[in-house]
């Protein structure tokens, strides 16, 4: 009995004592989780954040994280050691204590098993990876702070020096010259002349008033085969002569409890990162533009708003206005907002691409709005202004489809009235066709009576009168007075009232004697009128033909004649005497 008492007290012993060890492993992982949660708090308390970075910066944030690294290590290896010498323990009490038992009972009964072990080995190694889990992300969080810190003090030098070189450019342009001439060779204005360091540059932004562009957009996407809502930011700082300096986008969550973000408090986002940003880069003047007249209107205090979200965005950008010694709104057009508008739509972009394995390895995708198919992000087009974005295939088709139809193409998306570049386009035309858009883009940009075509037959370069004019000038003399011009395609010199090539020495009318029989070309072209019945236009030879109608034309270039014999109409009347009009002519037979 006294073996049994001997043994019990000292099992006893055993299992509070593996529950203090147990007790003391929790407070070591509570002691060190409060000491990340105290670190997180003085790395996001912006008031703390120089005294947090004294004591983690460098060697000692390493020697921390390696210390608590230790520590959990070692307590997990206490509590195994513990428990395996619990047990061996236990084994020899059991043992002892079967030894005193009579033999006969021995048969009678099973050997007792051990004591249920409650033991949270399991829960403990969990708190400890979650722990090892939260140095390693708290580390990777000081790390990418670190980073974040040196891109933007390299954003503040970058910004510092383009403003000091802007100013050395004017004071340099307003040197006078004899000074120059005499001083130049030692005229300098050394950056950060007054012996700062590279990495803390002298402030001498505050005197400059910069160009702050934001946009922000709410778009509805297709992502997959799933239709979506997504919104974004763009922000960028330029200097007074529109260079950009800085840029900055943001993704915005476009559905808040099912509620829809507004294209209003998007463009509020806008601002508010744009002033962010901008106090960030330690800007005390800036000018902020936007594109909608209502936003501007709620930033000037002229309207009020009538949503409480939009009205509470305006008052966070009159908080962020009175940090800054200056700034002021200013309203421009949708074309004038400069980088913004492009950088808001990459970041409406970088939300509905995504990864997916291919032959080649990973590629980014996306889903073409008119086709619906994935699409490889190389193959798709942005149109330029209005930033939609399609695949080759979908585009080029709609380029042809209009080109066909004599229409210039224009966005494929709804409402949308943006003209498309046609010299973008050749990523995906080929370059005839580019060739020939581009042709008749310019033909119908050129007035019908300031048209000129090369006479040369493997030519036919169309040109405006005054471009060839200016062009033949250059190698030319008298050219405006002689009729000389030089083609700027082939540099094949004619005559632009003739239309036949130059005649050195000799006017049209000489020319005309000396030449009375028309060109290879010239008759075939007229004995095709003459089969055709085509007329041909005295003031600008153009070749007409009457499909229907009465005989009154009126040629592309504005001069009006009769059909018939060719007399000029005068203030809408005939010279000459000929029928007007003919029944045939004017008269279709109705379909049966």
């Amino acid at each position: 009995m006294a073996a049994q008492t001997l043994d019990s007290d000292h099992e006893k012993w055993l299992i509070m004592d593996d529950r203090t060890d147990g007790d003391d492993l929790d407070n070591i992982l509570s002691e060190q989780r409060r000491e990340l949660m105290a670190a997180k708090t003085l790395d996001s308390d912006p008031e703390k954040r120089p005294i947090m970075d004294d004591w983690t910066d460098g060697d000692d944030l390493d020697n921390i994280r390696s210390e608590q690294r230790r520590e959990l290590m070692a307590a997990q290896t206490l509590d195994s050691d513990l428990e395996m010498a619990f047990k061996l323990q236990m084994q020899e009490a059991m043992t002892a204590s079967l030894a005193l038992v009579p033999s006969s009972s021995s048969h009678n009964s099973p050997p007792p098993s051990p004591p249920h072990e409650c033991s949270n080995d399991a829960a403990l190694d969990i708190a400890a990876a979650l722990m090892l889990e939260d140095v390693e992300r708290f580390a990777q969080e000081l790390q990418d702070h670190e980073r974040t810190v040196l891109e933007m003090m390299k954003a503040k030098e970058d910004l510092s020096r383009r403003i000091h070189d802007q100013k050395f450019a004017v004071e340099l342009r307003d040197v006078p010259e004899d000074y120059w001439a005499q001083h130049g060779r030692y005229y300098e204005r050394p950056y950060c002349t007054d012996g700062a360091s590279s990495s803390k540059p002298a402030v001498v932004v505050e005197t400059e008033n910069l160009r702050l562009y934001c946009k922000g957009l709410v778009s509805e996407e297709m992502v997959r085969d799933v239709k979506s809502v997504v919104a974004g930011v763009g922000v960028a700082v330029c200097d007074p002569m529109d260079n950009l300096i800085f840029e900055a986008r943001k993704n915005l969550e476009a559905v808040v409890d099912g509620v829809v973000l507004s294209n209003e408090a998007a463009e509020l986002e806008a601002i508010i990162e744009g002033l962010n940003n901008a106090l960030d880069l330690d800007l005390e003047a800036v000018t902020f533009f936007c594109d909608d007249y209502m936003i501007y209107q709620y930033v000037t205090n002229r309207v009020q708003p009538g949503n409480s979200k939009v009205a509470t965005l305006v008052n966070q950008v009159a908080l962020l206005q009175k940090k800054f010694e200056y700034c002021s709104p200013s309203l421009v057009a949708r074309s004038d907002i400069k980088f913004a508008l492009k950088i808001a739509r990459e970041a409406i972009v970088s939300q509905i691409t995504w990864q997916a394995e291919t032959s080649e390895g990973k590629s980014l995708k996306e889903t073409c709005v008119i086709c619906f198919e994935e699409i490889d992000v190389a193959e798709m087009f942005t149109i330029d202004g209005c930033l939609h974005r399609y695949c080759f295939s979908c585009m080029k088709q709609h380029v042809e489809v209009k080109f066909l139809h004599g229409m210039v193409a224009g966005c494929p998306h709804e409402g949308c009235k943006t003209e498309e570049d046609i010299d973008s386009c050749a990523k995906f035309l080929a370059p005839k066709l580019v060739e020939a858009i581009s042709q008749r883009i310019k033909e119908s940009a050129i007035p019908v009576t300031d048209k000129v075509y090369c006479p040369h037959p493997r030519c036919s370069a169309l040109m405006s009168n005054n471009e060839v004019l200016e062009y033949t000038k250059t190698s030319f003399v008298g050219a405006e007075k002689s009729g000389a011009r030089r083609c700027k395609k082939c540099l094949y010199y004619f005559c632009i009232n003739c239309k036949v090539p130059w005649h050195f020495n000799m006017n049209c009318y000489d020319y005309k004697l000396l030449n009375p029989n028309p060109r290879p070309e010239d008759q075939l072209l007229n004995s095709l009128a003459k089969k055709k019945h085509w007329r041909q236009c005295i003031k600008c030879s153009n070749m007409v033909e009457l499909a229907e109608g009465c005989y009154h034309i009126t040629c592309r270039c504005g001069y009006e004649f009769c059909y018939t014999c060719g007399a000029e109409w005068k203030n809408k009347k005939a010279t000459c005497k000929c029928k007007i009009w003919d029944e045939h002519n004017i008269i279709r037979e109705q379909p049966q």
